[in-house]
Order: structure tokens, then C-alpha cells, then sequence
């Protein structure tokens, strides 16, 4: 059991963080979500920053499974199509060539402006605390810092996607976008894109290749609207088959983004978990899982570190393994 490679246990660590990695090693998780930091430095460094970042997480016994990030490096004028997108689009490729060097695998992004809670004091069992986002207080929030159209995004997309995914295929790095979140547009009077199924269809068929997919986050996928006749099962299915999930987010939310959502514990949310581990072995899916956003539990700091308080996590990472070996799911 836990010997094929399947599905790979990770979670987001920082390198500091002596006890969580301790607990981590104790838990059998074997690698870490990290970011190597490119800022201020120029893209002929890159290789050497990521390659001093991957041997210090071996030192420390993990293998870094997945580079996330909202855009690995600066790509500002990419999303407004503006002068200077041709050297942003320079430095982008010079990261994945960089990753494929020193075998970082999997990139996970999101070419929107990111998203944020409106709430962290949402009072689960026990007295333990969540995050929650309430789509109507969003709309009191400061404007996004720039303001796009549908047109812009996915001609920016577009014009990304057709130029990186050839340098993707060379460096065997795969590139999966995170969904926006809150998945609702509009969001702070700007568009999102990646917020249903029927997006993820259109940006895979951009560039019809294995190297250019999903991070599938199931928070954001619970959290969506879907077509007649598809969920998040079928949904999760169809991806996985297609071999487009690149990296698994496992987490589950009550609500929905265009009204309210919050966080939950991973054993009561409305998601059968058990059955999406299922869809994902059962689809072909060979990658990075880690959990995801867990409540602050007893003696924890809900404020501090919102959805990454350790003892929610030690639960969803017990309870993740337990799955996978009742369903006799291999991992390692």
C-alpha cells in the first residue's frame, strides 16, 4: 500500500516552519507546495534560485511537487495586452525552462487578480473557525486594481496559452490554472473567466495538450454553477480521463459563490470525498493532492494564518489517507 506514486500526499510549507514539518514527516506527507521567489532577480538566475530551493527542501526530506503562484512571474501588460507583454512572455518561459531543469513538474496559477474572504470568524462544531465569502459584501469592497472585460482575459489567455505551451511540452512541466476565486464574475467590478466548466473546455482547447490543464481546486468547483446534467463528479471525471488535472486541491465548501460560501471541516461538507477520490483514481489521474483551506481549531490563531492553522489540517490529511486506503487508492 502507499507505493505506486498515484496520488502524491503534499502541503504548503515553509521552510521555517521546523514543527508543521516534523508533523508532516510524522504524517508521511513526502512533498511540499512551495514558491521559489524570482522577484528582483533576472531570468538567467532563475535556474540557480530554483535548484537552491529544491535542495534545501531535500535537506529538509521533501521533494517540491508543485510551484504555486498566481503568475510565476510579472504579467501585467500580458492581461492588458500592452507593450511589454513580449518580455513578460520572455521571463514566463524562462521559468518553466528553469523548472524543467531542476524538475519542479507542475505549475499552478491563475492569470486573474486573485480574490479574497470577506469573513474569518464563521463558527463551525466544536467552536472551531472558518473562512467565508459573502458575494454581497464583496460588492462593498475596493475596486479591483484594474478592470477588465471577458474579450480582454481570454484574448490574454489565448495569446499566453498558444506561445507557453510548446516550451511546457520541451520542459515536461505541466501548467494547471486555478480557478478563480470567488468563481462568480463580475468580481470587484472586474470580469473573471475561469469560473465554470464550459471555461476550462475553452482554454483546453486553446492548446489540446497534456501539458496544459487544471488545478483542479474542489472548493471553487463546489462553489460554481454548472450546466444541466454535469456536477462536480461528472465533471471531475471528464477532466481526469482527458488527463487535464494537473494538481488537486482537496477541500469542500457549503454555499456558492454568486450568494455565500464558507469553508468546512473535510468530513461535513456536501461533497462525497470519497467518491471524488474515486473519480480522480478511476479517471487516470497520476499527481499532487494536497488539502486545502481547514478551520482553526482549539488554541489556534483564527486570524493569523486563515485556512492554515495546523490542526485542521492534521485531521484533513488523516482523514484524506484513511479514504485512499479504504478504497484502496495507491499514494504515496
Amino acid at each position: 500500500m502507499a507505493s505506486s506514486g498515484k496520488i502524491i500526499m503534499a502541503h504548503v510549507l515553509g521552510l521555517d516552519q521546523t514543527e508543521r514539518l516534523q508533523i508532516c514527516q510524522q504524517m508521511g506527507v513526502t512533498h511540499v507546495v512551495s514558491t521559489p521567489s524570482l522577484h528582483h532577480i533576472g531570468p538567467d538566475q532563475y535556474e540557480a534560485a530554483m535548484r537552491k530551493h529544491k535542495e534545501d527542501w531535500a535537506r529538509a526530506g521533501f521533494g517540491v511537487a508543485v510551484y504555486e503562484t498566481m503568475t510565476p512571474v510579472p504579467a501585467d501588460n500580458i492581461r492588458r495586452g500592452s507593450a511589454g507583454r513580449d518580455q513578460e512572455l520572455r521571463n514566463w518561459i524562462a521559468c518553466v525552462e528553469a523548472m524543467g531543469k531542476v524538475g519542479i513538474p507542475v505549475l499552478c496559477y491563475n492569470l486573474g487578480q486573485g480574490g479574497a474572504r470577506t469573513g474569518n470568524q464563521k463558527v463551525l462544531r466544536g467552536g472551531a473557525v472558518t473562512t467565508e465569502h459573502d458575494y454581497e459584501a464583496s460588492k462593498q469592497m475596493p475596486a479591483a486594481a484594474e478592470i477588465y472585460s471577458e474579450n480582454q482575459l481570454w484574448e490574454a489567455l489565448t495569446w499566453l496559452i498558444e506561445r507557453i505551451t510548446p516550451v511546457c511540452e520541451k520542459a515536461k512541466v505541466k501548467m494547471g490554472y486555478h480557478p478563480n476565486d470567488p468563481t462568480v464574475s463580475p468580481y470587484r467590478g472586474s470580469a473573471q473567466i475561469m469560473i465554470n466548466p464550459a471555461a476550462y473546455r475553452r482554454l483546453f482547447a486553446i492548446a489540446d495538450s497534456p501539458y496544459n490543464g487544471v488545478s483542479f481546486c474542489q472548493g471553487n468547483f463546489s462553489s460554481m454553477q454548472y450546466a444541466p446534467g454535469e456536477d462536480i463528479y461528472s465533471v471531475a471525471s471528464e477532466f481526469a480521463r482527458r488527463g487535464k488535472i494537473q494538481f488537486i486541491h482537496f477541500r469542500d465548501v457549503e454555499g456558492t459563490a454568486d450568494t455565500r460560501y464558507h469553508e468546512t471541516f473535510h468530513d461535513n461538507g456536501p461533497t462525497d470525498m470519497a467518491r471524488m477520490l474515486r473519480c480522480y483514481a478511476e479517471g487516470g489521474f497520476v499527481g499532487p493532492l494536497r488539502t486545502d483551506h481547514a478551520p482553526a481549531m482549539a488554541g489556534e490563531d483564527a486570524q493569523k494564518h486563515p485556512g492554515y492553522a495546523m490542526l485542521g489540517h492534521i485531521f484533513a490529511i488523516g482523514y484524506t489517507i484513511g479514504l485512499m486506503q479504504a478504497q484502496n487508492i495507491d499514494y504515496e
